[in-house]
């Protein structure tokens, strides 16, 4: 199947739903953080163990599974990566001991790892002319789990308790079955080479260059993402903050970036990236640095405005790679989302290593400052002509 100009709104939504479900059960990891570091008195240093876990099982291998969607159907294996997060995660509820913790979070992140690169290619194909809207209205069905996950586990946990976080993998089974009739059939592509590292030399070896640009950007943006989201649920529950609150403050955040995914994906088919990327990395740091520093009722709406900038160019950066390595739509999803974000969330430990030397809101003052260090690099940005 090849992309068409007519924008496919069923396979579209579909493929929101399957990002939405994945996303909502892989969402539970944050709020369960202070729980987990009552549970098993877990120091900074093991928190950041816990985010590097996800972020490595979770995103570092997605070109992995990038390259079999650009070259094998992959509808079922799909459906597996699904299944695998719902039904691990809420596990964490009843482990018993902390390796047990993190090879749920591990099993649970594999899943995530086969889901959001198939996905996110397949977009493309059904997309139309509408490739910007197409992918962050995808995009907007992970930051919505994303931003009721939250506040969905931690409502449940401090009412129903810890150890009945499984049986909300039930619901997760009924939306499975839907998902069973709903998701198209994957493409495959078919590279003209089928070894992994000659298929990347398909997909990128022309473009290398503005393709590394757009990963070095969502590198520090998503360092600065994955600092706050692993750090600031603990730093808030010390701060006195009760579960529910800090499930609402990561739902905020991540409500922030499900509105600004899809304002800047209508934006960037009209205007083009580089002014989407010049305000979002503008506001971000100063947004960022109230949120973390700010008391009192304000620390609500700097959240959600750290997340609005902060993730406003998550998926237009899919959008544009895909524009500009459309040979491998999958393979370059994997690269930029999971081993961008993958590369920021193994640093994770070295973090609460420092933070517990120096203080968590210390080191995330200093960490906000980021995306403000990288703007420079904004200029060299490609822009594809826009299609309306």
């Amino acid at each position: 199947m090849t992309a068409t100009d007519q924008i496919n709104k069923k396979a579209i939504f579909a493929l929101f739903l399957i990002h939405f479900t994945g996303d909502f059960f892989y969402s539970f990891i944050q709020p369960l953080l202070p729980v987990l570091v009552d549970k098993f008195t877990l120091n900074m240093t093991q928190v950041g163990l816990i985010s590097g876990v996800s972020t490595i099982m979770g995103l570092l291998i997605q070109p992995i599974f990038g390259y079999i969607a650009d070259h094998f159907k992959t509808r079922g294996l799909l459906l597996i990566g699904s299944l695998v997060g719902m039904v691990c995660i809420p596990q964490v509820g009843i482990a018993p001991y902390f390796w047990v913790v993190l090879l749920l979070i591990g099993l649970g992140s594999i899943g995530s790892a086969i889901y959001h690169p198939i996905a996110a290619g397949m977009v493309s194909v059904y997309a139309g002319r509408r490739a910007g809207l197409s992918i962050s209205f995808f995009g907007l069905g992970g930051t919505l789990g994303f931003t009721i996950g939250p506040i969905v586990s931690a409502a449940y946990i401090t009412l129903m308790g810890l150890h009945r976080l499984p049986i909300l993998t039930l619901p997760g089974l009924l939306v499975f079955v839907m998902l069973l009739f709903m998701i198209p059939a994957s493409v495959g592509a078919g590279h003209a080479r089928k070894d992994f590292i000659g298929s990347i030399r398909e997909s990128i070896g022309d473009v290398w260059k503005p393709v590394a640009l757009i990963w070095s950007l969502a590198v520090s943006r998503a360092f600065v993402v994955q600092a706050i989201l692993t750090f600031m649920p603990v730093f808030a529950a010390s701060e006195g903050h009760s579960l529910v609150s800090v499930g609402s403050l990561v739902s905020l955040f991540t409500a922030g970036g499900a509105i600004s995914a899809i304002i800047c994906g209508h934006l960037v088919d009209r205007i083009g990236f580089r002014p989407i990327y010049f305000c979002s990395f503008a506001l971000a740091s100063p947004s960022a640095f109230l949120f973390i520093n700010g008391g009192g009722w304000l620390i609500y709406p700097f959240a959600f405005l750290a997340g609005f900038f902060l993730l406003a160019t998550l998926f237009p950066a899919l959008a544009l790679a895909q524009q500009i390595a459309p040979k491998g739509r999958s393979l370059i999803s994997g690269i930029i989302m999971g081993l961008g974000i993958g590369t920021a969330g193994i640093l994770m430990p070295l973090v609460g290593r420092v933070a517990d030397v120096f203080g968590i809101q210390a080191v995330l003052s200093v960490i906000a400052l980021i995306p403000l260090a990288a703007i420079f690099l904004i200029r060299y940005l490609p822009e594809p002509k826009s299609e309306i």
